[in-house]
């Protein structure tokens, strides 16, 4: 069995994975909506489908977090990649409501079950290797990554469909090379998340006494959350950045192709506006250390700044009538909320310990999808009432709350000047997202939940 990685190695393979992770769902990005949209679904009926994506999320969030906290992180990865796989290739021959909702709901699946594991390895990883090492950095730069991976996968999912027949069957394309690599990531995963900590026992035996203690886990983690201030602000956050997120992935993809004049070559074009913007949250992870430098080292400060660019943003691409501002302002909006998800998750993990890791960020993940829900559920048919342009308009109303719940993280480290913004410390633990609907990356450095990819 491999070794238990040093601090510089995990980082290595938790940024590799994270950009492994996040290049199928960026091919997939700029297909998915206009492929239902093609194969006859309104946007009223894509929003219910992105429904059953979100429902069958938020039902398996915590179990599936208290699950990778019982049995470990690896085999929970596997099956998530596993549930991937089976809702892209469904997708690629789905057309109708119940066949795409039947394809989402496996992709959900999927993403309830990966929604923390990685990111918990890799802190754990971490804590063992070196009890004072920082995450933080670590963290910066798997969003670095996850912003590059999605970059380049939505430059070849909007492009590939150029290279095949016309039809919603060009389409499909960049879903069946998303699948390929994600299965191309399960081996990936198998070889480099190794377990850390105290080995497990193995065995039937070990797995039932496991398994009966996700319930358990999920409970005080339930707890936990209810009862810190800190955890409640950040999962309010979360959910207020899933309907920003979705509203922009549900209604961004059809506003550009009207502006581009069709449907393939509005794919071309928002796998060109998504690339940059993934670009830009690439950035802005990078940027999260000197942003909250700036702010004399206080996330709250950081946060209601990058929260209010975030909110203008979006009122742009409300009132945007060309693609060219449309991507500057998606632009601008992920570099200012990827910025943000760094120091949002240091202080996620600074108030929770390595068994209740993997739980917690799928309580925060659970937020997001709520918020998703949310969006997918009422936007879509706020833009059918009222036009696309109020659905915006909308998101960057959440966009704005963001900023005000965000004057409540303040912490008592936050009074002192020239604090450095390092890592934070608390006594309970040393010290975290695109995709809540298909394309719906939810992941931090886009940042946040996600679509069935």
């Amino acid at each position: 069995m491999s070794r238990e990685p040093s601090v510089r190695g995990a980082t290595r393979r938790y940024v590799g994975l994270t950009a492994l992770r996040w290049l199928p769902i960026g091919l997939s990005t700029p297909v998915t909506v206009l492929l239902a949209s093609a194969r006859g679904l309104s946007p009223a009926d894509i929003g219910v489908v992105v429904a059953v994506y979100s429902v069958v999320t938020l039902t398996l969030e915590l179990p599936t977090g208290g699950l990778a906290d019982a049995i470990g992180h690896r085999p929970v990865l596997l099956l998530s990649g596993v549930f991937t796989v089976a809702g892209l290739l469904t997708t690629v021959v789905a057309d109708s409501v119940a066949l795409f909702a039947l394809a989402w709901a496996l992709t959900g699946m999927g993403r309830a079950l990966d929604s923390g594991p990685l990111e918990a390895w890799y802190v754990d990883a971490v804590r063992t290797a070196d009890p004072a090492a920082g995450v933080t950095p670590g963290l910066s730069r798997a969003a670095a990554a996850d912003g590059a991976g999605l970059c380049l996968g939505a430059v070849l999912g909007g492009a590939l469909p150029l290279l095949a027949e016309p039809g919603s069957g060009a389409l499909t394309v960049p879903l069946l090379v998303a699948a390929a690599l994600t299965a191309f990531s399960l081996a990936a995963v198998a070889v480099l998340v190794v377990p850390v900590g105290a080995p497990r026992v193995g065995g039937t035996a070990a797995l039932r006494a496991a398994l009966w203690e996700v319930p358990t886990v999920v409970r005080d983690t339930s707890r936990l959350v209810v009862r810190d201030r800190l955890l409640r602000r950040l999962l309010a956050i979360s959910a207020l950045t899933g309907t920003v997120l979705t509203t922009l992935e549900l209604l961004g993809p059809l506003h550009v192709a009207d502006l581009a004049g069709g449907s393939t070559e509005g794919s071309a074009v928002f796998g060109v506006v998504m690339a940059v913007s993934y670009a830009a949250a690439g950035a802005g992870a990078l940027l999260a250390p000197a942003v909250r430098r700036a702010a004399r080292g206080s996330v709250a400060v950081a946060s209601v700044g990058l929260a209010a660019v975030g909110a203008l943003a979006v009122a742009a691409v409300a009132v945007a009538g060309e693609v060219v501002l449309v991507g500057v302002a998606f632009a601008v909006f992920h570099l200012a909320n990827a910025a943000g998800w760094p120091l949002w998750k240091d202080l996620l993990h600074g108030r929770v310990g390595a068994g209740q890791r993997s739980t917690t960020l799928s309580a925060s993940s659970l937020a997001l999808m709520i918020g998703g829900l949310g969006g997918s559920l009422l936007v879509p048919r706020l833009a059918e009432a009222a036009g696309v342009p109020v659905g915006f308009w909308a998101a960057a109303g959440a966009a704005l709350l963001i900023a005000v719940v965000s004057v409540g993280l303040w912490t008592p480290r936050d009074h002192g000047a020239g604090t450095t913004g390092r890592t934070s410390r608390v006594a309970t633990a040393p010290l975290t997202g695109g995709p809540a609907a298909p394309g719906f990356t939810g992941r931090p450095a886009g940042s946040g939940p996600a679509w069935p990819t």
